[in-house]
């Protein structure tokens, strides 16, 4: 007992000087982006921080699920539920997204949003197909945090009976939204070592089961898996549960941009050595267990007794690190939603010097509400496993069918392309009919999450896409020698020294008619130099750019943003930035119009103008439209309106309310009298 007590402590003072080692050469590295690409010691192992949180915790609740779902304990169950969840992680998670998937990267970004961005020009039906894979995503990253810390929590009762298990997981969920404002910039560090050391567990616990039964092995064998489907009661049902071991596959594409390619290949080759042997392991441990195995979680049931609290505490922090990522990957999913206009324009805060890690408040106590709503719901982790899983199947099937666009592209031959497409399309549309059954258990939560996302998304899009539709421009150039007199009409005032629009007229020389009107009807604006300001949304994630285009020299300047998805909308910082280099190359002047100022050398001022276009009650669109319409205003109201979208100062912008004209027929005219009435003959 002083052995191993001894044993213990000098094991502990190893693990924290490894830590310390290991997170200080994490944190050097991490401090430089492209550093995370390269294959290094540290690259790997953040990425086993960032990209396998999800899959690497899935141990906790497969096998269980498994076992669960069958009619007791027998060698059909174990083995070929065993062979099930390998050749599920070799052809689903190996084949078609570390080998397949992961070659189709945005300019090194990944995820379902980064692959519509690449696709969104060769065909209109992606766009339905995205919105629903991305709304399932999103529906995932609600249960996962909920069931992966409930199913850790709730093996204290293996060493304290008598604990409350939901109030735990409450205060856990509590305080991990709460940090996430503050991003994960010094815990982040610790991240990578406390998965590395999670896997470790995972394989040493899982080799000294298998040990004890190695006959156990034989369960690679493919034909396991087929005799349980074919043989075994109700087999194709427990693919439910088979799947949940591959629903972090999907985070293995969409962290690519913040590991790379290469760090996640090379470590999956270890995550998925340790995930098959602690499968194994379990698998072992119920055959020589079986009784046990039916009340026991496998996975707590393959630690020592002494070694239960140490493990515990570790799946906890596993648990927590696997949901901080899911976390973090819904608001860098509903970030690229933004830029690509599927969502409504929401504050998003940068907590931290990590590339890419954003943080949106309102999307953070939305996950937190709905995450508790599904511990108090549904009560245990067995139950939250029927609402597991069904939601990802369709992203996962959405995946495939953006695939099926790209890899024509890619150099692939027709009948490859066809194979592999339908390979996929035929393993997760059996695998969606098994977790169907789980929608009156369960399912239907994940699938109502999925369609409230799903309508936000559409009503957004296709809302906008509307008002586009009945914006109508004009040829710029035939008013340039209106807007040198409206420059020079001296009864006039000045609206302000610089006035800036923006613009959604994509050609060098088009402007919106509105914008016409604005400026010489509605009331005409006086300047000195007038900005048109045009963000164009480019398919690559990183476009950083700007061109200007000096329509009338020191009178009409044009400017173009070009931003990539993954660009943050500062326009009013941008703009600042290019009128530095207008008056550094000469091109601009900052000197006040106004001789008073001049005498002081007060620079000229700015006002933005931004046009909202509202629906009047006089024009009625049909009936589709009108109700996308009027989804698309509700929805408006949850975001930030476009001055705060844009990132623009709100203290020198107005916002001018124009009507949308929509072409009415007249069906019936008013009639009236025109004829004069004599003077002091009023009727």
């Amino acid at each position: 007992m002083l052995t191993n007590g001894y044993f213990c402590r000098f094991s502990l003072k190893s693990v924290f000087r490894s830590f310390k080692v290991i997170s200080t050469l994490i944190m050097s590295q991490s401090q430089s982006h492209s550093g995370l690409h390269k294959i290094t010691l540290a690259g790997l192992i953040v990425t086993l921080g960032i990209v396998y949180g999800d899959i690497g915790t899935s141990p906790l609740y497969v096998f269980k699920a498994i076992l669960s779902g069958g009619n007791g304990i027998n060698e059909l169950l174990v083995l070929g539920g065993i062979s099930c969840i390998f050749w599920t992680l070799t052809l689903q998670t190996t084949i078609k997204y570390v080998l397949i998937t992961l070659r189709a990267d945005n300019h090194g970004e990944g995820g379902i949003f980064a692959l519509f961005a690449l696709l969104k020009k060769k065909t209109p039906f992606i766009v339905l197909i995205t919105m629903i894979g991305g709304s399932a995503l999103l529906a995932d990253g609600v249960i996962t945090p909920a069931i992966t810390v409930t199913t850790a929590i709730e093996g204290l009762r293996m060493v304290y009976p008598s604990i409350s298990v939901i109030p735990v997981v409450l205060v856990i969920l509590v305080l991990l939204f709460t940090l996430q404002r503050f991003g994960t910039n010094v815990i982040g560090r610790f991240f990578g070592p406390v998965m590395l050391l999670w896997f470790l567990m995972l394989g040493v616990l899982g080799a000294i089961q298998i040990s004890t039964m190695p006959h156990v092995l034989v369960a690679l064998n493919p034909m396991y898996a087929i005799k349980l489907l074919i043989e075994y009661p109700s087999g194709i049902l427990l693919l439910g549960a088979v799947f949940l071991a591959t629903t972090g596959a999907e985070a293995l594409y969409s962290d690519m941009g913040h590991c790379g390619i290469k760090n996640i290949r090379i470590s999956w080759i270890f995550v998925k050595t340790m995930l098959v042997i602690t499968y194994l392991g379990q698998g072992a441990w119920a055959l020589n267990h079986p009784d046990l195995a039916q009340t026991v979680n496998p996975f707590f049931g393959v630690m020592p007794t002494w070694f239960l609290l140490p493990g515990i505490i570790l799946a906890t922090a596993a648990a927590v690190i696997a949901s901080q990522a899911l976390i973090t990957g819904s608001f860098t999913l509903v970030s690229e939603a933004m830029s690509l206009n599927f969502w409504p324009k929401f504050k998003i805060s940068y907590p931290s010097i990590i590339k890419g890690q954003v943080y949106i408040s309102i999307i953070n106590w939305f996950l937190w509400i709905a995450c508790s709503f599904v511990v108090i719901f549904f009560g245990s982790s067995e139950k939250m496993e029927a609402a597991y899983g069904l939601s990802i199947t369709i992203t996962m099937i959405m995946t495939t069918l953006l695939l099926s666009y790209w890899l024509p592209s890619s150099g692939w031959k027709n009948i490859f392309r066809i194979t592999v497409v339908t390979l996929f399309l035929t393993i997760e549309s059996v695998f969606l009919l098994s977790n169907l059954n789980k929608f009156m258990h369960g399912g239907w939560f994940s699938i109502l999450l999925a369609l409230f996302f799903f309508t936000i998304m559409y009503g957004w899009f296709y809302g906008r896409r509307i008002k586009n539709s009945y914006i109508t421009f004009t040829d710029l150039g035939q008013y340039l020698n209106q807007f040198r007199d409206l420059k020079n009409d001296t009864s006039i005032p000045y609206l302000s020294a610089n006035l800036v629009f923006i613009t959604k007229a994509d050609m060098p020389m088009d402007i919106e008619s509105k914008i016409i009107y604005s400026i010489f009807q509605k009331n005409p604006k006086r300047a000195n130099t007038y900005f048109l300001l045009h963000v164009d949304n480019d398919d690559s994630p990183n476009t950083f750019k700007y061109k200007v285009n000096q329509i009338i020299p020191g009178t009409l300047i044009k400017i173009d943003f070009k931003l990539g998805f993954k660009i943050e909308r500062k326009i009013n910082l941008y703009f600042r930035q290019v009128i530095e280099d207008l008056v550094a190359s000469g091109e601009f002047s900052l000197e006040s119009p106004f001789d008073s100022m001049r005498k002081y050398h007060i620079n000229s001022n700015f006002l933005f103008i931004n046009l909202d276009r509202i629906l009047t009650v006089d024009y009625k669109l049909p009936a589709k439209e009108g109700f996308i319409m009027n989804l698309h205003n509700i929805i408006k109201n949850l975001g930030n309106n476009d001055i705060k979208a844009l990132g623009l100062d709100s203290s020198s912008t107005i916002e001018e309310k124009i009507p949308i004209l929509i072409p009415q027929p007249v069906t019936h005219r008013i009639q009236g009298d025109l004829r004069s009435t004599p003077p002091g003959h009023d009727q």
